[in-house]
């Protein structure tokens, strides 16, 4: 794809590169300053008018903030060098958790208000991953195209021992995703009765519905933060007597507690994708296999 050109984001580089090779091409140059008062700069450095143009930005993290305001100062200036079509592949959109408002007080609906930042600052569709909330497009009115790592994920688990197998839904939220991988796998489903008491409070395992002893038990779910939800549900079907314990998780921005509390956990395998560039915490354990989607994505381009 000679005719396309690829940009990446301060968050988005390692992604953008992958991305490039299965595309047969390179990201083209840009730059991205900081200067001392904590403005930012972003500039092309190749000539894009008229051309399709890419710009590669994952958001998640202590960075996020920025990483999304540089992502519209990207867009924007793809914009003003008269780009043809400016797609924006954002691999983890963290704000999709926000997609509505609070049981009590008044709060933002902060995925909307991103959605419109970014059809403002240019963006002519966009692709992501796995979408918290299905509801997520319709705050858009440009195309945007949800991505599923459910091919991924299966055809790895495919080349392993799936023998007395059962797929597990940490909750009932994530059960109709989960109801797709069994099917895709050809195995049973069970799900997780999950409660979260408080707003960022941890959840509470209060039930899995379906028969789990002596299951071989492979846990699904969009993301993990905390490895919370994951590590109870784990040893909820422990203590029902289940046998090995697989988890995949699409997005795993997870911190070194996290990783601390997984490495003590009944799950024996982690797999992961490389929607964050979190290698750093990935690396410290054993138990954590990272699958590219970078494929995913250039088969929607």
């Amino acid at each position: 794809m000679s005719d396309v050109k690829i940009f990446a984001g301060s968050a988005g580089t390692d992604f953008a590169k992958k991305l490039a090779k299965n595309l047969n091409t390179e990201v083209s140059p840009g730059l991205v300053e900081h200067f001392s008062e904590g403005n930012l700069l972003v500039k092309t450095e190749e000539n894009v008018r008229h051309q399709k143009t890419i710009i590669v930005q994952t958001l998640w993290g202590e960075n996020l903030s920025d990483n999304f305001l540089e992502l519209l100062f990207w867009l924007d200036a793809l914009k003003r060098a008269d780009a043809a079509e400016i797609t924006a592949i954002i691999p983890y959109f963290s704000y999709a958790k926000a997609d509505k408002q609070e049981d009590t007080g008044v709060t933002s609906l902060r995925a909307r208000v991103c959605a419109d930042c970014l059809q403002v600052a240019g963006a002519s569709r966009v692709i992501t991953m796995d979408l918290h909330s299905p509801s997520i497009p319709g705050f858009f009115q440009i195309p945007v195209e949800n991505l599923s790592a459910r091919d991924v994920f299966c055809s790895y688990l495919q080349k392993t021992d799936l023998g007395n197998g059962i797929v597990v839904s940490p909750d009932a939220g994530f059960a109709k995703q989960a109801r797709k991988y069994a099917a895709q796998l050809s195995l049973p489903c069970a799900i997780g009765d999950k409660n979260r008491p408080e707003l960022n409070g941890l959840a509470e395992i209060l039930e899995i519905v379906g028969e789990v002893k002596n299951k071989n038990c492979f846990i699904f779910d969009d993301f993990t933060t905390s490895a919370g939800t994951l590590v109870d549900v784990a040893r909820a079907l422990k203590e029902r007597g289940a046998a090995k314990i697989t988890a995949a998780v699409t997005h795993a921005p997870i911190t070194a507690q996290a990783l601390q509390r997984l490495n003590e956990s009944p799950i024996e395998q982690l797999l992961v994708t490389n929607t964050t560039d979190n290698q750093a915490i990935f690396s410290q354990s054993e138990k954590i296999v990272v699958l590219d989607v970078t494929q995913e994505f250039a088969r929607s381009l």
